[in-house]
């Protein structure tokens, strides 16, 4: 088997889809370096003292703040049923038809709220979308040596204690094979998928790692304390539904109990029911709040976007794009091969000075497996997972009705059994294989051919 193609950008314009060959390298053993960030072990952590206090305060305020928003919503739903609706507006004003069409509207609401709201909050607590775990104690795993076993749970130590590690240069390092065996992927510049240097594994597309929880998450959003957790791919969904009822549950409350003070001002009552301001500043106060977070999840929703995509709103991805076995090389594009075979330094070469070299696996199982990358990066704002507004609502919300309505089941995106793709990329696939020139796996290149823009 011919030596893998491990790639690396020295000398390209972030802005340009080409590049020049004789800047391609060939550099198996180094660590990549990512957003300008030294790749040298970090030895700080040593030297300063970690400080659990916060993410013990945070811990223990997504214990305690649920217990309170279900409290709190008991007590505005017994203000406004209760007091307004049967009390003042039923028995005292004697309006039957507008306290039974408010009681009604509103008990719909709170149901719903509710629903959403512990389906979200059981979902966070039994799936947060972690990433699994594929190394464990081994220590021959770890390349330095070093045990697993010896330090404490992830989920309970600060992240800095740990040594900094470099991503496995290992062809058969575990979880790997999982991303060549589909036909795209985000990579690095070199075009090996990102690593994870506190869980010491790659991570698949769209996951972050969280320092909260200490593990990788995929498509994660924020953490959110009102909640529980971390609001990921497994709750988005039901996160919205939440955010979406409890704004018109809080428009509701908020509606009668300003019509309620109105008529108590108009009356003849001596004082105004200290419960009508209480209602009013509480339903004001998390109705704002709660429709503000609903017009973000909508936003996030039609644009497949998650919180932390926002923060980067100019980042650029780096794609790994299967081609055919055969492509020769080009100027416009790297390419990696993989399964990757040697964990030897390979001299520097030039990608074009190697093409087709008979060298290679004898068995036809290994030719089979082999597959040629096109290592390709969008402009600065591009988002590859952006499938149209309809096909992302879908992809979150779900393709039915009922779905839209009603918390039941995880997001479509939650499934990763497609051998295309972990998440379904859009169209700008495509249009990376016309920018660049870049044969489908049917040695067609898109329509319109390579773009003729130059660095």
């Amino acid at each position: 088997m011919s030596p893998a193609h491990l790639p690396t950008w020295t000398d390209m314009d972030r802005h340009g889809p080409t590049c020049n060959n004789s800047n391609l390298i060939i550099n198996i053993n180094q660590p990549r370096q990512s957003g300008g960030s030294s790749t040298q072990p970090r030895h700080h952590a040593a030297m300063v003292p970690t400080r659990p206090t916060h993410r013990t305060a945070v811990r223990w305020t997504m214990r305690i703040v649920p217990g309170l928003i279900v409290c709190t919503f008991g007590i505005a739903t017994f203000a406004v049923t209760a007091r307004f609706c049967v009390q003042y507006l039923y028995q005292t004003l004697n309006k039957k038809g507008v306290a039974i069409a408010t009681l009604v509207l509103y008990c719909l609401l709170f149901v719903l709220t509710m629903a959403s709201y512990m389906r979200l909050f059981f979902a966070i607590q039994r799936d947060p979308g972690l990433v699994p775990l594929l190394r464990h104690s081994d220590p021959e795993t770890l390349g330095s040596g070093e045990k697993r076993g010896r330090c404490r749970s992830r989920r309970h130590r600060d992240p800095e204690d740990a040594p900094w590690a470099p991503p496995d240069s290992d062809p058969n390092s575990p979880g790997l094979e999982a991303f060549y065996s589909r036909d795209v992927f985000a990579c690095e510049v070199d075009g090996r998928p990102k690593w994870c240097s506190e869980c010491r594994q790659w991570k698949p597309d769209r996951a972050h790692h969280s320092s909260e929880l200490g593990r990788c998450v995929r498509k994660m959003d924020h953490l959110c304390p009102w909640v529980g957790g971390m609001v990921s791919e497994t709750s988005f969904n039901f996160f919205t539904h939440f955010t979406f009822y409890a704004t018109c549950l809080c428009g509701v409350a908020l509606a009668v109990s300003v019509y309620s003070l109105t008529e108590q001002l108009n009356g003849k009552e001596i004082s105004v029911d200290g419960w009508v301001i209480a209602i009013i500043a509480l339903s004001a106060f998390f109705g704002l709040f709660a429709f503000g977070m609903t017009l973000t999840a909508g936003r996030y929703l039609f644009t497949n976007t998650t919180n932390i995509d926002m923060l980067r709103k100019r980042q650029i991805f780096t794609l790994a794009v299967r081609i055919p076995q055969d492509t020769p090389p080009s100027s416009k594009y790297p390419t990696i091969t993989y399964p990757l075979e040697s964990l030897q330094p390979i001299p520097p070469t030039l990608e074009a000075q190697r093409p087709n070299r008979s060298a290679g696996p004898k068995d036809s199982r290994d030719m089979q497996a082999r597959r040629k990358f096109a290592i390709l990066r969008t402009e600065a704002g591009e988002n590859p997972w952006d499938l149209g507004l309809w096909e992302n609502w879908k992809s979150v919300m779900g393709t039915s009705v009922k779905e839209w309505l009603l918390p039941l089941r995880h997001s479509p995106c939650c499934s990763h059994d497609s051998m295309v793709s972990d998440y379904p990329f859009g169209p700008l696939v495509d249009e990376l294989r016309r920018r660049y020139g870049v044969p489908d796996l049917n040695g067609k290149i898109p329509h319109g051919g390579p773009s003729s823009i130059l660095i």
